[in-house]
């Protein structure tokens, strides 16, 4: 059934007016970078490092390289052990958030989003600067006579791992709190009428319920640590790398912008594949903000 320049005008017209320009922004902000990047991975560089629009494949043959393949593992490790840390943590906060009262509640919220005020950057470099040599930690240790010299806390992966936890331990909680306030308090009840102690109503009653604010939570940690290449670099000195900082250097030090592209897409494809996944349990987008 055709529609007729009056239905046309009220009906569709004021709909798209409403949607091009948001589709026009993402178009032009997301979607044509994305390509960018995507034709930019297959190209390749001259002797003197100017980019070439040659099709080659030796761009993702190249991520293969030993040294590569080092970082991608020590990567996953450093997210991998942020986002279980994260997790261990997170939601015992979550869980007591939601059962505190609405008055106290508040505070424990802001205590959450209150990172968010301040430049991720400039708190990093604010542990940098309270684990450093001279730093307060080990100004106070050796003030307590427990060391005789300033202990190396940093430039170790250990110091990347806790760089990433504080970093992205809100991202944990926000989606483990909107689960647990989810519960269903029958089923906690009858377990508890049932005969069932604290760990097992926990794992049988209270963990299932919530198995997509912890799937969300792990995605919002482990993506984000595979790419803060500022932490590492900052907390780490470079004994930590990421992968984050394996397309920091092709962008810059290093000039070669495809391998940097192709590196880009491999990230980008495991974040897809981690979204898929999380999409195929039922998982709700949008705590991930999709």
């Amino acid at each position: 059934m055709k529609l007729n320049s009056h239905e046309f005008r009220s009906n569709t017209l004021p709909a798209a007016i409403t949607v091009i320009p948001a589709v026009a922004w993402l178009a032009f902000f997301v979607a044509i970078p994305l390509v960018y990047v995507l034709v930019m991975s297959f190209c390749s560089i001259d002797e003197y490092y100017n980019v070439t629009f040659q099709f080659t494949l030796g761009n993702y043959a190249d991520l293969l390289d030993p040294n590569y393949v080092q970082i991608y593992v020590q990567s996953i490790v450093i997210a991998a052990l942020s986002t279980a840390i994260c997790l261990a943590l997170g939601y015992p906060f979550a869980y007591l958030i939601s059962r505190t009262f609405h008055e106290h509640k508040v505070i424990l919220y802001m205590l959450v989003i209150i990172p968010f005020w301040t430049n991720s950057l400039i708190r990093i470099y604010g542990w940098r600067t309270f684990l450093g040599a001279s730093g307060f930690l080990n100004s106070a240790l050796m003030g307590l006579h427990l060391v005789d010299s300033p202990v190396d806390f940093l430039f170790n992966q250990a110091a990347t791992v806790l760089g990433m936890t504080y970093d992205l331990f809100p991202f944990m909680v926000l989606p483990l709190y909107t689960a647990i306030e989810k519960l269903d308090e029958a089923q906690i009840e009858a377990s508890h009428d049932l005969g069932a102690h604290g760990l097992s109503t926990l794992f049988k009653v209270v963990v299932p319920q919530t198995v997509s604010g912890i799937f969300s939570g792990c995605i919002m940690v482990f993506i984000p640590s595979l790419g803060a290449f500022y932490i590492s670099d900052i907390l780490g000195g470079g004994n930590s790398d990421v992968i984050g900082n394996l397309i920091q250097r092709q962008f810059q030090s290093g000039n070669n912008w495809p391998l940097g592209a192709a590196l880009s897409i491999i990230l980008i494809a495991i974040t897809l594949i981690l979204v898929k996944i999380y999409q195929s349990t039922g998982g709700d987008m949008e705590s991930l903000g999709v």
